[in-house]
């Protein structure tokens, strides 16, 4: 694709922000459009008063080369610092990162530059009939037309758009289904009892229990709870959410020692986590080359680079607490190869 054309991105996460940083790099005007008030979908972080408390992924890990290259400019910048490498007494070796200041850090280091629109909702997407191949309607009523697009959102979003402009999708794809997730997020009047270094992934009620101020990002003990999503799924169209939210508290009380919880706010994951994986880093129409299709459902992984070396798996398969797909990794590397895609 020549340099100058207009590129629309739905979806500021990690997979649209990676994407649109390659594709701006390379002399095109990009537009990001996201639902919700600030960048970075599940790398999200949240101050309850004194506390920051990160309530999507917690933490996430390095296996390929080429988000290595990545990783290590953030960490150039201060933007990440190494949390652990490893939960219980011995660990594993392998680094934990996280956002020196909270992991939506991570995404407004990687917004600056970029034209992000929050706030925005994709409401449908339509083959264009003036200068651009594209046109993306948002619900406010505004059009917006484009030379090419990269869809980031949950699949089954991304599918109803694509319907609309008469795109249609693998069936095996579309048919993606996620876990819904409850996060129970504390703030605590003293430390409580998740063991250093601040991380739990064994309990049976849980995914993942991460202790914000062990991770270095709180002033103040916090801790947040990933409820398994048997139990998300169990309880999700329970009301009120007030009676979710105790329970949730019951369930944490072993973690929390002799803590009192001072404050308490409840989180609703809807597309917490794809139970499969798209065997490909991204996906394109066959008779389409101004489109791709990534995000957290595609196996990211499989795709390093132009003149890369394939991925290092040898280090753990980082599930559960990396809410970002089975690993923020995987999203990162999906949205650099949707953007590879349309520049070839």
């Amino acid at each position: 694709m020549t340099a100058g054309k207009r590129i629309g991105i739905i979806g500021a996460g990690l997979a649209g922000l990676m994407a649109a940083r390659e594709l701006l790099s390379a002399g095109h005007e990009v537009v990001l459009f996201d639902k919700g008030r600030s960048p970075g979908g599940r790398l999200a972080t949240r101050r309850i008063g004194d506390a920051t408390v990160d309530h999507g992924a917690q933490f996430f890990t390095v296996r390929s080369e080429r988000f290595r290259q990545e990783v290590d400019g953030w960490l150039d910048a201060g933007v990440v610092a190494e949390w652990c490498r490893g939960f219980g007494v011995a660990g594993d070796g392998h680094p934990r990162y996280v956002g020196r200041r909270g992991m939506n850090s991570i995404a407004k280091h990687l917004a600056v530059g970029l034209d992000v629109r929050c706030g925005a909702l994709a409401f449908s997407l339509h083959v264009g009939t003036g200068p651009h191949c594209w046109e993306l309607k948002l619900d406010d009523g505004s059009v917006t037309g484009f030379d090419a697009l990269v869809v980031t959102c949950p699949l089954p979003q991304a599918f109803s758009l694509l319907v609309s402009a008469d795109v249609q999708m693998p069936e095996a794809l579309w048919r993606t289904s996620y876990e819904a997730m409850f996060a129970l997020l504390t703030v605590l009047d003293r430390p409580g009892a998740v063991p250093a270094p601040g991380g739990v992934q064994t309990d049976p009620g849980f995914t993942f229990i991460g202790d914000n101020a062990a991770k270095g990002i709180s002033a103040i003990p916090s801790v947040t709870f990933h409820a398994n999503p048997t139990w998300s799924e169990a309880h999700w169209d329970d009301a009120p959410h007030a009676a979710v939210q105790a329970l949730l508290l019951e369930l944490a009380r072993p973690w929390l020692g002799e803590a009192q919880v001072v404050a308490s706010q409840l989180k609703r994951w809807r597309f917490a986590r794809p139970r499969s994986l798209w065997p490909e880093s991204h996906w394109s129409p066959h008779d389409r080359s101004d489109l791709a299709v990534a995000g957290d459902a595609f196996a990211g992984l499989n795709w390093a680079g132009p003149n890369m070396a394939g991925p290092n798996m040898a280090g753990p398969n980082m599930e559960g607490a990396n809410m970002a797909g089975p690993n923020m990794e995987g999203a990162a590397l999906s949205g650099l190869s949707a953007a590879a895609a349309l520049l070839s």
